[in-house]
């Protein structure tokens, strides 16, 4: 950290350092518990020089095709995957068991099962063998799109390479991404073969050697839109992530997020709130995001008087959050632009602004009435970052501010990332702590392609499911089908498109989860009602995201509550209920798509002034808390109240607000009678209502909002 950085860092901060948080080892511990891809080897022996090379050639290679073009995108995108599978088989190991083992002592014994330090051979063997069958495409790139093959066929080897390449990325995504995508593509794969014999949305069926060339050696499947977005673009913006973090701008978020909002009334959970959701907005992994900011935001919030699970919680529906936020929502931005016709980049990130403002709205105001009936105040003014230690490093958010203008202005994402990275390198040699060296460049170059591993497997094994779905028609029979389940109901399809992007969604990281989405979830919706298209698309791309945090499989809450020391599900449970506005503005703008700004400027505002009061009014009922403690009646009236508002109809709007007018007088008429001991609807136990420091007892904080 910069000198300033530690010379106003907060005793509140200290603490944070401390190894009651279980320190870097713990954090670590946990991530790896919970997210697959942060389970690579990181004892590789001499096997280090050759992982390392190979990764910093694999970022040089995407920095100089960015700025010269030298191939066409088959190309390119086979470099990118050859790359890609060469490096998973070297740092990730079949099982998690294999993960850093130390040697049994038998020598034979340990070259087989590949025990000890480095890389086994049989690892080696596929790492080499991923590079060639996607080398076989750049070496035999003339004869594949030429027209010999599509008069004679393919050859046995072209089969060949075909099996062998697909089985190796499906191997590749299971270790580094996990098993639920590789399930999903499976039985993709099966549909596709032996479509003939489904008892649902049967077709006519494939033959093996025809899928498997169609699969490997065309751009429909592996090589479609999902590998070609993450190629061109998504691998430089999450390069531009990783300087962007060796910069310590994660650090700089907290700092700044505690100084804007750490004094107010739970002032350590919306601090937590922002900070996670500008880290989150960078990171693009709810699960990582969650453990690096949470070490740092949960023991302040336990601290503060948060109960642990709520803590968890509050950490995790931040950094789930996070890949709402434009510009790079999680990478799936990217994608999303190339399948919505007709829209740019830079016009999906201004669209995308609203949707996310709403999310963090809802979960500002949870956290606030929760600390309003917990009695929790802010941090004392002096243990806050100063001003001056966040003017002195204002500059680190330049290459955002580089980044998000040239990409309004109209550059290609490609030129704003190139832009975006130069800048934050730039920057770096300001700082002492932060200036980089030789060794500094490798480490740096290393982390990148390290970081875009898990994406580009899961883009590769994403894009077999969306090929599917396209050559089979399943999304047409599958609309067809849940159309005729819910008897024509538009609100109805709409619920059960959700619980399929959830379950879709649980398990698999942003990008693939948004690829599977859009391919089967999102046609339903504008091939069947009237649905504009980019609204479709933000509506599965909201659910899949939040599958993150619902349970049962809320992994990004796991990760929350296992840093907090909380109970799991709880977490999850508390979670839903302070990201209830994410699960209700897709609705939203699916009924109004003034919210999305497709709609007059007088829709957008009356649209907006609807949700922004009903949120309110639906998150102090969930509370318990408006001006005072609430009764029963009263949390009925405002979470009613709240759901007709937030409803885009004027006649569920005046209800609303005449059930939210009923809970206001109430609470105006006990307040004038000096009750405010109301019993409160939950069986939760309020636990000691203690200052931000810990210690003693508050007085009761004013009524209303800080």
């Amino acid at each position: 950290m910069t000198r300033s950085t530690a010379e106003n860092r907060s005793p509140a901060s200290a603490d944070l350092q401390e190894p009651g948080v279980g320190g870097e080892e713990r954090a670590a511990e946990i991530l790896r518990k919970h997210d697959t891809s942060s389970r690579f080897r990181t004892d590789l022996g001499w096997w280090t020089w050759i992982v390392g090379g190979l990764s910093v050639a694999f970022t040089l290679y995407h920095l100089y095709y960015a700025l010269e073009r030298p191939f066409t995108g088959w190309i390119h995108g086979a470099l990118h995957l050859a790359g890609a599978t060469s490096l998973i088989f070297l740092l990730y190991p079949a099982s998690k068991k294999l993960l850093n083992t130390k040697p049994s002592g038998v020598l034979w014994k340990d070259l087989l099962l590949g025990r000890g330090r480095g890389v086994p051979w049989y690892d080696a063997l596929l790492a080499a063998a991923g590079m060639a069958v996607n080398l076989y495409i750049v070496f035999r790139y003339e004869y594949l799109v030429g027209n010999a093959v599509q008069i004679l066929g393919f050859s046995a080897l072209d089969y060949t390479v075909a099996v062998a390449g697909t089985l190796l990325v499906l191997e590749a995504t299971r270790r580094c991404v996990g098993l639920p995508i590789v399930i999903i593509a499976a039985a993709a794969i099966a549909y596709a073969i032996f479509g003939n014999m489904s008892p649902i949305f049967p077709h006519r069926g494939r033959s093996w050697d025809a899928f498997a060339t169609e699969t490997f050696l065309s751009t429909r499947s592996i090589f479609g839109t999902p590998l070609q977005v993450s190629a061109n673009f998504i691998f430089l913006f999450l390069l531009f992530a990783v300087v962007l973090l060796r910069t310590n701008i994660g650090q700089f978020f907290n700092d700044l997020a505690f100084r804007a909002a750490g004094k107010y009334t739970g002032g350590p959970a919306k601090a937590a709130v922002a900070a996670s959701g500008l880290q989150g907005m960078v990171s693009g992994s709810s699960v990582a995001n969650t453990v690096a900011s949470g070490s740092f935001t949960i023991p302040i919030m336990k601290k503060a008087g948060f109960k642990p699970h709520f803590a968890a919680a509050t950490e995790a529906t931040a950094s789930t959050g996070g890949q709402l936020m434009p510009p790079i929502m999680g990478a799936a931005a990217f994608i999303m632009a190339q399948n919505v016709p007709n829209l740019e980049y830079n016009e999906l990130i201004v669209i995308a602004i609203i949707p996310a403002l709403l999310y963090f709205l809802g979960a500002f105001l949870s956290v606030h009435f929760e600390a309003k009936r917990r009695e929790i105040k802010g941090l004392p003014v002096e243990e806050l970052p100063s001003i001056r230690s966040l003017v002195t490093r204002a500059d680190l958010l330049l290459p955002l501010v580089v980044i998000i203008s040239t990409l309004i202005a109209g550059l290609t994402p490609t030129r704003a990332a190139l832009l975006g990275i130069a800048t934050a390198i730039v920057l770096s040699f300001f700082r002492s702590s932060t200036r980089l060296n030789v060794r500094g460049f490798v480490e740096l170059f290393i982390a990148a392609a390290r970081t875009a591993l898990p994406v580009i497997a899961a883009c590769a094994t994403a894009g077999i499911v969306a090929g599917t779905v396209t050559a089979t028609g399943l999304g047409g029979q599958l609309g067809r089908g849940l159309v005729s389940l819910a008897g024509g109901s538009f609100l109805l399809v709409l619920f059960f498109v959700m619980i399929a992007c959830i379950i879709l969604g649980m398990g698999l990281p942003t990008t693939a989860n948004y690829v599977v989405t859009a391919s089967v979830a999102a046609p339903i919706l504008y091939n069947n009602f009237d649905v504009p298209l980019i609204a479709a698309h933000m509506f599965v791309f909201f659910f899949g995201i939040l599958a993150d945090i619902t349970p049962p499989v809320c992994l990004a809450a796991y990760a929350g509550a296992g840093i907090a020391g909380a109970n799991p599900m709880a977490a999850g449970v508390a979670a839903v209920k302070i990201a209830l506005a994410g699960f209700l503005i897709p609705y939203v703008f699916i009924l109004q798509p003034a919210l999305l700004l497709q709609g007059t400027w007088d829709e957008l505002a009356v649209s907006l002034l609807t949700v922004i009061v009903g949120l309110i009014a639906l998150s102090s009922g969930l509370a318990g808390y408006l001006f005072l403690r609430a009764s029963v009646i009263e949390r009925t009236l405002l979470i009613v109240g709240g759901l007709l508002l937030i409803y885009p109809d004027l006649t569920f709007s005046v209800g609303g607000m005449v059930a939210l007018a009923l809970a206001v007088a109430l609470q105006f008429i006990r307040r004038g009678r000096g009750d405010g001991s109301a019993e409160e609807a939950t069986s939760e136990d309020d636990g000691p209502h203690v200052t931000a420091r810990g210690g003693g007892s508050v007085e009761n904080p004013a009524p209303g909002m800080a």
